[in-house]
């Protein structure tokens, strides 16, 4: 089971908000609206995902990351490393 499960309906509720901006984005496009306002709207959408990853990154460390360093083994070193390198997708993006 996923560490976010209990949360779910939270975090749908947050992609549900981000696929409304996604489509007022297309809708403002079909209108031919402002390039400025379109690319504001641009900005508010991306940082809406950047605040989702990061939520799903505090999530995955506080629980994943956690409960494999308590169980001992090299499942901690695992969990750490794909931690580390989505952290270093979120950068790059």
């Amino acid at each position: 089971m996923a560490s976010y499960s209990t949360d779910r309906e939270l975090y749908l509720k947050r992609l549900r908000r981000i696929e409304g901006q996604i489509r007022g984005l297309q809708r403002m496009v079909e209108r031919d609206e402002y390039c400025i306002d379109v690319l504001t709207q641009v900005s508010a959408s991306t940082k809406a995902l950047q605040s989702f990853a990061l939520a799903m990154l505090e999530e995955h460390m506080s629980t994943c990351v956690v409960d494999a360093a308590a169980e001992g083994g090299g499942e901690a070193a695992v969990k750490v490393k794909e931690a580390s390198d989505a952290i270093a997708r979120l950068v790059r993006s």
